[in-house]
């Protein structure tokens, strides 16, 4: 195997895998268990009694995971040298857009808590703890639910911002008005505007702790036309995002389905083209039933 075909083979290996590659798949499954298990084992570790019985465990099989995560690391850092030949920027393209990417920065924070205690000797070990949980964004190799979420709300950036802007003034203007109604009967919990804020914005979003609430009649009223605007903005940003994802879905759908018929042209579905709708599938993370259903589709309207 020359030295291109074994990086790009690594290269696929390391992606996502499909039902073809049995390769992918398993370092697929490895690393989300070996996630998982890292997630598990930070939230053990704060378990005092756990931490004092197991504390070898937990340091060795965290010196394993950093290995591990160390060398996949360099590993992907390398393997995405071939994600573009040398006519379209080559191997630093790939690695650059990689190493500065989100899925690269992941991977490099994955890594960093162990080194930050050789760079910044006496950091709180708590701190380090904590930062270890930023691992489980790896899995989002496997799953491109965050990338959803932010294209979807690229798609309807004017409404969701909009949404955001009433939010953010319910969020300025009843602290405010708050403030001026209560402080002189409640100065422990209303003492400043910025000590408001926080009653605002538990209000507007209908969580309600009811550790603070308003005792006057003005105080009152003013809770109650913010939590009626609470309840408007949040089913708002609700309603947005939800229509967001359901139209994105929509369109990854129609993009497929004029690939499918592009493919379907000439009645035989070649490897080169099997392989392109694979790779569609994926990046559009659709289903198998989907898929199908698609299929079956543009296969009675060729027979009609």
């Amino acid at each position: 195997m020359t030295y291109q075909a074994l990086r790009l083979r690594t290269l696929q290996i390391l992606d996502k895998g499909d039902e073809n590659d049995l390769a992918s798949l398993w370092c697929d499954r490895f690393i989300t268990v070996l996630v998982l298990l890292n997630i598990l084992a930070v939230v053990l570790e704060s378990v005092a009694s756990l931490q004092a019985a197991y504390a070898v465990f937990f340091e060795v099989f965290e010196e394993i995971s950093l290995v591990l995560f160390s060398v996949e690391y360099v590993l992907r850092v390398w393997a995405s040298g071939a994600r573009y030949p040398d006519a379209s920027g080559g191997a630093g393209r790939g690695r650059r857009e990689y190493a500065f990417g989100f899925h690269g920065l992941v991977d490099f924070f994955a890594t960093a808590p162990f080194y930050l205690q050789w760079i910044v000797p006496g950091l709180d070990m708590r701190v380090l703890r904590t930062l270890r949980l930023i691992r489980v964004l790896k899995l989002s190799h496997y799953s491109s639910a965050i990338e959803d979420l932010f294209s979807a709300i690229r798609a309807e950036a004017r409404s969701f911002f909009a949404t955001l802007y009433i939010l953010l003034i319910a969020i300025l203007i009843s602290p405010s008005l708050m403030y001026f109604a209560e402080n002189e009967h409640q100065p422990d919990k209303f003492a400043s505007i910025p000590d408001a804020i926080y009653w605002a914005v538990i209000t507007l979003t209908t969580v309600g702790y009811g550790d603070v609430s308003p005792v006057t009649w003005v105080g009152k009223a003013i809770s109650i036309v913010t939590a009626f605007m609470g309840v408007c903005t949040v089913a708002m940003l609700t309603g947005i995002v939800a229509s967001a994802f359901s139209n994105q879905l929509a369109r990854r759908k129609v993009i497929f389905e004029a690939e499918l018929r592009e493919a379907m042209s000439d009645g035989v579905l070649s490897e080169q083209e099997r392989r392109q709708l694979e790779s569609l599938k994926t990046e559009f993370n659709l289903s198998d039933e989907q898929v199908q259903a698609l299929m079956a589709k543009v296969g009675r309207e060729r027979k009609s």
